[in-house]
């Protein structure tokens, strides 16, 4: 099955309505189809489903409506509303419908939902009356205009036995079309080659030298990018990830076997994104057994490897070239000459070295530089931080 939310983290908000009973089947749908769900509950939502039930379905702390020492303390509202990348309000009461229109933040979920850059999605639930209320119409249209994704309501039998509009949708139809908001066709009709990983450079049959690559962000471009429209292509170092959905991978080893693979098909690719962490040097006697610790020291040979990017950026008929630059110290200023020095588009660059960016982290913040323009992506997890980077090559293609 396609996981239409894979990686995504959504911030389920629960108002006080009758259709909050089937929040956790919501947060089971959500989680099959990849998502990471966390939960905040709004006052009196509690008299309807449990926090409890909740946090049993989500494996996190439900967060309660009422903003206390403890709560301000851990994961507060600004934090909540950080780590989302959408809020989804289900059920969406008139109530909370009327409080998200003035800017409410009187209690945890409405406060989250001023604080957040993250988009926000409401499922309505309520009362055919109260829905087809003047003031819940002019409320409805006034987030719509906001940009607020609406999502529903059904028509059917309602709990208090009136039938007509208002039902909130069913869990599985609010998964998929959440699924939707995702997708765009920002690269539509493109095809994109990406590097991601390390590559492991052999001594020996059973020692080789590497970096501390985990793969995250080049498995996250590929994934933006298909979300995007683009046929992908994924050439891969050593990893311990899942392949994304709907690309194609082409698992390699060494260097010299990642510049074999990309230079095989480049000439079929409209954008290359240079993200692995190629090894600059190899080896240059690759031993056919294990070598012995005889000697209290050992000198190594080395040859420098290909530079796969610069090898792309010279072709005659060369594809847009986005390249990524990991640096200790002086980022923008390295980044910027390698820019220049190898004729690229686009250069993303980002410190690496620290505890909460770069390799091995959840987390990066990275330097968009172009032959014109810098630009700052804030610190975010890896697959929004995707995001943003595939919608900024977009963008740059059409000037």
């Amino acid at each position: 099955m396609t996981k239409r939310l894979n990686n995504k983290r959504v911030l389920l908000g629960v108002s006080a309505g009758i259709a909050a009973y089937k929040t956790p089947d919501l947060v089971r749908k959500l989680a099959a189809q990849g998502a990471e769900v966390r939960v905040v509950m709004s006052k009196n939502s509690e008299q309807f489903v449990t926090p409890l039930a909740l946090q049993a379905v989500s494996g996190h702390e439900v967060h309660h409506y009422a903003m206390t020492a403890d709560s301000e303390s851990g994961m507060g509202h600004i934090d909540l509303a950080r780590w989302a990348d959408i809020v989804l309000i289900a059920p969406g009461t008139a109530n909370m419908i009327a409080r998200l229109v003035i800017g409410s933040a009187d209690e945890l979920l409405t406060t989250v939902c001023v604080a957040t850059e993250a988009p926000i999605a409401i499922a309505p639930a309520m009362n055919q009356q109260m829905w087809q209320n003047a003031a819940t119409n002019e409320n409805m249209q006034t987030l719509r205009d906001r940009g607020l994704l609406v999502l529903g309501p059904d028509s059917g039998e309602q709990a208090c036995g009136e039938v007509g509009p208002g039902r909130m949708l069913q869990p599985e139809e609010i998964a998929s079309r959440l699924g939707d908001h995702f997708l765009n066709g920002s690269l539509s009709g493109q095809s994109v080659m990406i590097t991601a990983g390390p590559t492991w450079e052999a001594l020996d049959p059973v020692r080789g030298i590497t970096n501390h690559s985990s793969g995250l962000m080049g498995y996250a471009i590929a994934q933006a990018a298909a979300e995007a429209g683009a046929s992908v292509t994924l050439v891969s170092g050593p990893t311990n990830l899942s392949k994304p959905e709907h690309c194609q991978a082409i698992d390699v080893v060494s260097a010299l076997d990642m510049h074999d693979a990309v230079m095989s098909s480049i000439e079929e690719q409209d954008i290359f994104i240079a993200v692995a962490a190629v090894a600059d040097y190899r080896p240059s006697t690759n031993a056919d057994k294990k070598i012995k610790k005889d000697n209290e020291e050992m000198t190594i040979s080395m040859v420098k490897n290909p530079d796969i990017l610069a090898d792309v950026a010279a072709l005659a008929k060369r594809p847009f070239c986005v390249g990524f630059a990991a640096e200790t110290n002086d980022v923008v200023e390295y980044a910027t000459a390698k820019l220049r020095r190898k004729n690229l588009d686009l250069i993303a660059a980002n410190h690496v070295g620290g505890s909460e960016t770069g390799f091995g982290t959840a987390d990066n913040a990275i330097t968009l530089i172009s032959k014109n323009s810098v630009r700052e992506l804030p610190k975010a997890n890896k697959y929004a931080l995707a995001r943003d980077l595939v919608e900024a090559i977009s963008n740059e293609m059409k000037k």
